[in-house]
């Protein structure tokens, strides 16, 4: 089923939804459980390409050599080669040389450059990339790309083999209205765990049909993950191989340029960025339901911060507060932590000022429940609990936080802290 969304229609896709995409996987071995590990996304021409990675001073190997590649490619790629089970990094110059090797082989099995292709990898930290592995599941892929993309299922395959702790793949694609014609965007990711802004441990690749220049798709790229992935939170956690690849192909026909000022394309761009926007933004939240241990989807909006990062501050300081979380794994509506950890962000509140609202359902229509305000204009507002406490128990919720002092506004996803998160942990590595 398709839902409207202003100018772009939601569609059940994936990466290979815009035309002249393919993909496939693979298993190589990397894994113990024998899942597949190998990933390989394909465009049928060579496309404009993007990126944005972890902002951790411990960036994998090939975090950093797609920095390089995206720079002396001049923002231009043909595929994303990905590998899971092993994040190859800290691995010292052996994983540098693993992750270039990668990178040459999906340009040998695909016929390319190298510099042509970007490289990703997720899963245990410190471990030698075995490349022979790697290598051989590479072209296993590239043999899968025909017969994948015949079945309709590569994009799927894909977005499995990329997987590590989480229990689902997270595929989404929309079909957006332009003036030239309609242009199709999808994309995949996964995380689970280690997910806080600059980014998490996640990577996504995202594919377009649209035709953009490399610098307007950097800004389109930089402006979505500003408002999706860098707005959710697991456990206050980034990590080391963080990464989201957009390719945009051209083979719909329909150019956007930013050059060419005027009133259409000036429409043209807002609508294409809010479909991105949209579409990432679809995928973080998929990442947040999928989180370790994470039972219920948590909504934070802060509103009437004196600006935006101010809002955006209090919100994560909100979203990362294990107190806060293991109050949301209880249903229990403990008003008072929610205003404590605001008040620890290190922004300016005023708490005669500050409202709280708990209300049902991930969005303003959501929920049959009515909202219930705990605290209004800084005083408690003798609410019924039991309200409180139910809607709480439900699997998604907002928590609406008011602090009365501008026009700042932010919004971050999160999900409760429970038992099943620190199992996971403990055992990750045994």
């Amino acid at each position: 089923m398709s839902k409207i969304g202003g100018s772009f229609v939601h569609l059940d896709g994936d990466v290979t939804t815009p035309l002249g995409f393919r993909a496939a996987a693979a298993t190589c071995g990397l894994k113990a459980s024998g899942a597949p590990d190998i990933a390989l996304v394909v465009s049928d021409v060579e496309a404009s390409a993007a990126g944005m990675f972890t902002q951790n001073a411990f960036a994998a190997a090939p975090v950093r050599l797609d920095r390089t590649t995206l720079r002396a490619s001049g923002g231009r790629a043909r595929a994303v080669i990905a590998n899971s089970g092993n994040a190859n990094a800290v691995t010292g110059p052996a994983g540098d040389a693993a992750a270039a090797a990668m990178q040459r082989a999906a340009a040998s099995a695909l016929a390319c450059p190298p510099e042509h292709v970007l490289v990703l990898s997720t899963g245990v930290i410190g471990v030698p990339l075995d490349i022979a592995k790697v290598e051989r599941g590479i072209a296993q892929a590239q043999d899968a790309l025909t017969n994948d993309a015949l079945s309709g299922d590569g994009g799927r395959a894909a977005a499995r083999a990329i997987m590590t702790t989480d229990t689902r793949p997270k595929t989404a694609a929309r079909r957006v209205r332009l003036s030239g014609g309609d242009v199709l965007v999808g994309g995949m990711a996964k995380g689970a765990g280690m997910i806080h802004p600059d980014m998490a441990t996640m990577l996504a690749v995202l594919t377009t049909d649209l035709h953009r220049a490399p610098a307007d798709l950097a800004a389109d790229l930089a402006a979505a993950v500003g408002v999706s992935f860098n707005r959710i939170s697991i456990d206050g956690d980034t990590s080391t191989n963080d990464s989201v690849i957009l390719l945009a192909n051209g083979a719909s026909g329909v150019v956007v340029a930013d050059a060419e000022i005027d009133v259409v394309t000036t429409a043209d761009v807002v609508t294409w960025r809010a479909a991105l926007d949209d579409l990432c933004q679809d995928l973080a939240r998929q990442i947040v339901r999928d989180g370790e241990g994470v039972r219920k989807l948590a909504v934070i909006v802060v509103t009437g911060a004196a600006d935006d990062d101010g809002a955006r501050r209090v919100a994560n300081a909100v979203a990362t507060s294990p107190l806060v979380k293991t109050a949301f794994a209880g249903g229990d509506p403990n008003w008072g932590r929610i205003v404590a950890a605001a008040g620890r962000a290190g922004v300016a509140v005023d708490p005669a000022r500050v409202s709280l609202t708990l209300a049902p359902g991930e969005h303003d229509v959501d929920g049959a429940s009515a909202p219930v305000i705990v605290l209004a204009h800084g005083l408690p507002t003798g609410f019924d609990e039991a309200a409180a406490a139910a809607l709480l128990a439900d699997n998604a919720f907002r928590v609406l936080l008011d602090l009365g002092l501008g026009d700042g506004t932010a919004t971050v996803w999160t999900g409760d802290l429970t038992e099943e998160y620190v199992r996971i942990n403990a055992d990750y590595r045994t």
